[in-house]
Formats: structure tokens, C-alpha cells, sequence
């Protein structure tokens, strides 16, 4: 997910299609998937054998029922409601590693985007410009120096090390303009503990001010950091209910209490 130079426009070696009901899709080059490797002892394994990547299909499947969708859905158009505040009716966003495009769908901006490694293109409105592509691959794929705002949420901690994290961060400044921010919703391992590693493909664990540094290391400068925003997962007893969720971010003194997720929000300086 790494690269550098400007770019107009997505690699001419790619081609885009797009069906009356789906979003269009720009098709590029694949890296190679993830693999959760680190930390294992390869001499246990026989000398012809691999380590088989874990399938995030698999995954999520087993982790998400229909019903747990269904009521992500309501919870995204009021998190997402909530975070409108910080996009501009003009702006061009992209959404990093979308999953199924809760974010993207529910936020208004002129020109929308969204990049997975998984083609999730077929859960995506038709204006929404689908990239399949890993997240540190974006500075090759994407238009430099051009977006308003990246998102990404519940991401960074599947990355395999602190230095990808960096890295990540480092590809999402490529594409931002001068002015443009980075909006990070992020599971906070000391306000979670031990349950951080709950989900097997958990396997960065970051702080608020671990984020914070390697998003300064990265560049950013820091707009506003919320240590304690969400709950940690929507899998939780805690009531789910959209006006619930409504009542509940605008309610800060709540957050307190149950907020285990932290927002950072951090800004490409402009030119002096």
C-alpha cells in the first residue's frame, strides 16, 4: 500500500466499469494479501509448508450475522451523522479499507470514494468510487496530493506492525491535499485491555498517544484527539437502538463511562 509521485488519475493500466446499481469500480493491480505470520515458530513447519493466510471473508461471516449487519447499518447513519461536522458539502473523501461502506454511504461530500481489499463495489451507492486495493498500496492507485479528508475506522490495529501503521499513515498524507484531514476511529488498547485481543485479526495495539505520534511522525499536525468516543465494539449488551446511539453522542459525559474507541482528527499542513 506504499508509493510516491503526483498523480492526476488512477494508472492507465487500469480499466473501470460500472452497472446502474453499483458503484463504479477502478480495477488495479493486487498486492499480496496479509498474512498473519509474525510471531510464529516457522520450524515447526515442514520445509514445503506455508502459512495459509486467514480469509477476511471467513472472518467477518463468522463474526457478523445478518442481523449484526443490520444494526450496524443503523448505528453508521448516526456515527456518521455525528462526524458530518467535520466534511465540507464540497469535499472529496475516501473511506480506507470501507468494509461494507458503512461510513461512505451515510456521510454527504461532493465526490466519495472508498478503497478495500476485498471487492465490496456491489455494497456501494453507484456515485461512490470504488478502489480495490490494499490500504498501504493507495499512493500508487489514487490521485496524489487530492483528497479532502481520509477516514478509517477499526483498521489499523489488523495491520501487521508498528512500522505499517506508520506507513499507513504516511500513504494517506501522499493523497491528501495541503489542508486536507485524516479522520481515525480507533479501538484504544489501554481503555480495552485484554479484550483488545478478542478478534483473531487483531494485531497492533495502539493508545491514544501512540496514534497520535506516529500520525505526527507521518506529518500531521494535531486538530483534536477525543480519548474516549465509542463503545469498543457493536457487538457489545450495550443498547443499540439509532436514537439511542443519537442520544448517546450528543452526550459527551457518556463517553466517559463507555467510550473505549478514540477519534483523531489531524491535518496535511499547508505550505508556508
Amino acid at each position: 500500500m506504499s508509493g510516491s509521485g503526483l498523480r492526476a488519475s488512477a494508472p492507465t493500466s487500469s480499466t473501470a466499469e460500472a452497472t446502474p446499481d453499483t458503484a463504479t469500480i477502478v480495477h488495479v493491480p493486487m498486492a499480496q494479501p496479509m498474512r498473519f505470520e509474525e510471531g510464529l515458530d516457522l520450524e515447526m513447519l515442514g520445509p514445503d509448508e506455508k502459512v495459509p493466510p486467514i480469509v477476511l471473508k471467513e472472518v467477518y461471516e463468522q463474526r457478523f450475522s445478518r442481523e449484526d449487519q443490520a444494526g450496524k447499518e443503523g448505528i453508521w447513519r448516526e456515527v456518521s451523522r455525528f462526524l458530518q461536522r467535520y466534511i465540507e458539502p464540497d469535499a472529496r473523501v475516501v473511506d480506507i479499507a470501507c468494509d461494507l461502506g458503512y461510513f461512505i454511504r451515510n456521510i454527504r461530500a461532493a465526490d466519495r470514494w472508498a478503497t478495500d481489499i476485498r471487492d465490496v463495489a456491489s455494497s456501494l451507492p453507484k456515485d461512490v468510487h470504488f478502489v480495490r486495493a490494499s490500504g498501504l498500496d493507495l499512493a500508487d492507485v489514487l490521485p496524489n496530493d487530492h483528497f479532502d479528508l481520509a477516514f478509517f475506522s477499526n483498521y489499523l490495529e489488523h495491520l501487521p506492525s508498528t512500522e505499517a501503521v506508520l506507513q499507513q499513515l504516511k500513504v494517506t498524507y501522499s493523497i491528501l491535499k495541503p489542508g486536507g484531514r485524516v479522520l481515525i476511529l480507533q479501538p484504544n488498547i489501554r481503555l480495552i485491555g485484554g479484550s483488545y485481543w478478542d478478534f483473531i485479526d487483531h494485531q497492533t495495539a495502539l493508545t491514544e498517544k501512540s496514534l497520535a505520534e506516529a500520525a505526527a511522525m507521518a506529518g500531521f499536525t494535531h486538530k483534536k484527539v477525543i480519548s474516549r468516543f465509542l463503545p469498543y465494539t457493536t457487538k457489545s449488551r450495550l443498547p443499540q437502538h439509532p436514537l439511542l446511539v443519537r442520544a448517546y453522542l450528543a452526550f459527551p459525559p457518556a463517553w466517559l463511562f463507555f467510550g473505549k474507541q478514540t477519534l483523531y482528527l489531524g491535518e496535511k499542513p499547508k505550505p508556508a
